[in-house]
């Protein structure tokens, strides 16, 4: 007989404000963000804080009421953990765990822990731990309360390196062993690539929970892992794939974020080498979510960040199966925002701009408009193909004429 696990879930609040960059609205979303994040790291947001400022306060974030009375929630709750929306100064973060007695995270704590969590293979490991040290090496101060850095006195004199000044020699040299660990792997994964022959590449990139991994099973016939949490995938995972008699090489890559720590984007640079050398892009992008177009600039300023922005690219707006359009009057407004648009609407706006090919609209899960979406990638794949070797062009027929191996 299977035994019943129980899962304990830590208490947690979070933390945000409301800004002149940011408003209210902008907060929820950001919020809901982050109690997700936090749900996937194994916690459970029992309450939500927030304040209007102009700007975040230098020494505790938040006003010092809020402060207050997050304390005294937190004391009357049992919570033991407060996470704060936006990265918070090694300063407040010492000042913030001072008053309120607790463990105290902001976002990119929370995703390095997330990251710690999935991390599989020695390679990911070593980047998430690159990525950790740096954010740590600032906030080492102030974490050795029970010694003082330096004593005057009698016996106290002379030379010697405090206790702060070996952590923080103890990290760097850390940091400099990782570096050079990534460089080797970075090298090993460079060779593979280059034995990966002439086949053409294609790598699936998009927002973190879009369903690539789902993709990539039913694209390759593989087990690739899927959970329906943030960063369930961190490791590259490379499939040959071969649609009709087309062969090709599919990667499924480490999904992107909004206010992605830039810890992560540098120890991750080398992960994105998969997107960065790819020939074809499939930027998937979950048309069900509400703030989907957000998204999508995310993923593009990531892609620009590394230089990959100039790609080929077929958008896959997947899960049209869990798109729902807001009903007139069903959020008690009267004007028509784009949260109101069919299907058919979105396909008429800004999409069609990107030619009828270089738009699907797709479910992974129920496997709807599934020929078409084989069809326009074998058809990209093919064009690549033969622009590099044309005269294989006999090889690959158009489509509908190619046979199914």
């Amino acid at each position: 007989m299977l035994e019943k696990v129980e899962i304990n879930f830590e208490k947690t609040v979070v933390v945000g404000i409301i800004t002149q960059l940011q408003s209210d609205e902008k907060l929820n979303e950001y919020l809901d963000e982050l109690e997700f994040l936090t749900f996937t790291a194994g916690g459970e947001v029992i309450k939500r804080f927030s304040q209007k400022m102009d700007k975040p306060n230098p020494k505790t974030f938040v006003g010092t009421g809020k402060i207050e009375e997050i304390h005294l929630y937190i004391k009357e709750n049992d919570v033991k953990t407060v996470i704060f929306d936006d990265e918070l100064t090694p300063a407040q973060q010492k000042n913030i765990t001072k008053i309120l007695d607790c463990k105290v995270l902001d976002r990119t704590n929370l995703i390095l822990d997330i990251f710690a969590q999935r991390a599989e293979t020695s390679y990911a490991r070593t980047q998430v731990e690159l990525a950790q040290c740096q954010y740590l090496l600032p906030r080492l101060s102030g974490m050795w309360t029970h010694l003082e850095r330096q004593r005057g006195g009698i016996g106290m004199r002379g030379p010697g390196e405090t206790e702060i000044e070996t952590d923080r020699r103890i990290v760097r040299d850390r940091i400099a062993l990782l570096k050079e660990k990534i460089k080797v792997i970075d090298k090993q994964m460079s060779v593979q690539r280059s034995n990966r022959g002439a086949l053409v590449r294609v790598a699936l990139v998009g927002y973190t929970n879009v369903g690539k991994s789902t993709l990539m099973n039913v694209i390759s016939k593989s087990e690739v892992f899927v959970e329906n949490k943030l960063f369930a995938t961190l490791d590259t995972t490379v499939r040959k794939v071969v649609i009709k008699n087309l062969p090709f090489l599919l990667s499924d890559t480490v999904g992107f974020i909004r206010k992605l720590p830039t810890q992560l984007v540098e120890s991750f640079k080398s992960t994105l080498d998969e997107v960065r050398e790819a020939d074809l892009l499939l930027h998937v992008v979950d048309i069900s979510h509400p703030e989907f177009e957000d998204h999508i600039d995310s993923v593009n300023q990531i892609l620009k960040d590394i230089k990959s922005d100039g790609k080929p690219t077929i958008m896959v707006f997947n899960k049209i199966d869990a798109y729902k359009p807001l009903l007139p009057n069903e959020d008690n407004l009267t004007e028509k925002t784009a949260r109101h648009q069919t299907l058919e609407e979105w396909k008429n706006t800004w999409m069609s701009n990107v030619g009828k090919r270089n738009a699907l609209f797709i479910s992974a899960v129920n496997k709807d408009n599934f020929e078409e979406f084989r069809e326009n990638v074998y058809e990209a794949v093919r064009e690549i193909h033969i622009s590099r070797f044309p005269y294989n062009k006999f090889l690959y027929p158009d489509y509908n004429d190619a046979i199914e191996e």
